[in-house]
């Protein structure tokens, strides 16, 4: 099966190939024989009803600093490709928002990957209170006392952006520190949002998992532990990757969202988990599978690329 693959993307040019997933997902889509064309977000249009986008033909390599060849540009019918790959990277504000409302007009007669409805109607801190037996306390909030409220009930807490990702605005506040009000201010004048309150778990001193799924199924793991002055435990910010192995806990979370996340067309996810708690269900643009490969893992772009052609056979 030879297909023509539109990966969305932030320009490949500023790639880190050494940890980036959707690079090693063009590497394996390539590797298969598939045609590889390339294009950012800003270059998606529609008119008249017909969704196209100013795409380049891409080759990949695994070379540090030539680590891709593209053709000249050419604006295609986007449904005249087989797969979408929907990979930029956050923020999920209104920008990524019209580019699923957009892609949705061709899906799924062109395969869009993540479904682009469900990417819409799952943000990620949003959608693991659907699991409320899974996650930990968590309000969802920007009133001053509502957060005052369960910031005394809980003690210590995280407070974080809504829309936020790659563990940029995440604040802890222990119990008796005094910046709360301050910092609810700050937080007010910077998203129109609410945010996200949840009880701080201090088991994300041993590491805050990231667990990948293909089609609902744990596919590998890594935990990411964070740097001695740090809460946050994403790698950018110091975290320090190891292997992991999963625990009865995280095949249980795994087993209860699994379905939910198949019946919605999410076929690549990240889990991330802290001690007994799901924390986050990312659909956007899951990462770690480079990583979990270097440490002897499951080679997850193949089990990727194996669900996607499953369903375009389908």
């Amino acid at each position: 099966m030879s297909l023509t693959v539109a990966v969305q993307m932030d320009h490949i040019a500023r790639v880190n190939i050494a940890g980036d997933t959707t690079f090693a997902l063009m590497l394996e889509a390539q590797k298969r024989g598939h045609r590889l064309l390339h294009y950012t977000p800003d270059r998606l249009s529609m008119r008249d009803g017909r969704v196209a986008a100013r795409v380049e033909q891409v080759a990949v390599r695994d070379v540090p600093g030539d680590h891709f060849t593209l053709g000249e540009p050419e604006t295609i019918d986007l449904s005249t490709a087989d797969v979408v790959l929907l990979r930029q990277d956050p923020p999920f504000n209104m920008a990524y928002i019209s580019t699923t409302f957009l892609l949705e007009r061709i899906h799924p007669s062109t395969l869009v990957v993540n479904d682009p409805r469900s990417v819409r109607d799952a943000p990620e801190k949003l959608f693991v209170t659907e699991f409320p037996g899974l996650t930990p306390p968590t309000l969802i909030a920007r009133d001053p006392a509502e957060i005052r409220q369960f910031r005394a009930e809980q003690g210590d807490i995280i407070i974080k952006p809504l829309y936020g990702n790659g563990g940029a605005g995440v604040f802890r506040l222990a119990e008796g520190d005094q910046n709360l009000g301050a910092l609810l201010e700050m937080f007010a004048a910077a998203f129109p949002e609410p945010f996200v309150v949840q009880r701080y778990l201090p088991d994300v001193r041993k590491g805050d998992k990231r667990i990948m799924l293909v089609e609902g199924e744990p596919v590998g793991a890594i935990n990411r532990v964070p740097a001695a002055d740090e809460t946050r435990s994403n790698m950018h910010v110091g975290g320090r990757p190891e292997p992991a192995d999963l625990t009865p806990r995280e095949r249980e979370i795994c087993a209860a969202i699994g379905p939910e996340l198949r019946r919605r067309g999410l076929i690549l996810v990240g889990i991330d988990v802290i001690g007994d708690y799901l924390t986050e269900i990312n659909v956007t643009s899951p990462t770690g599978v480079r990583e979990i490969a270097r440490f002897g893992g499951a080679d997850i772009p193949a089990l990727t690329w194996d669900a996607i052609e499953a369903r375009r056979k389908g």
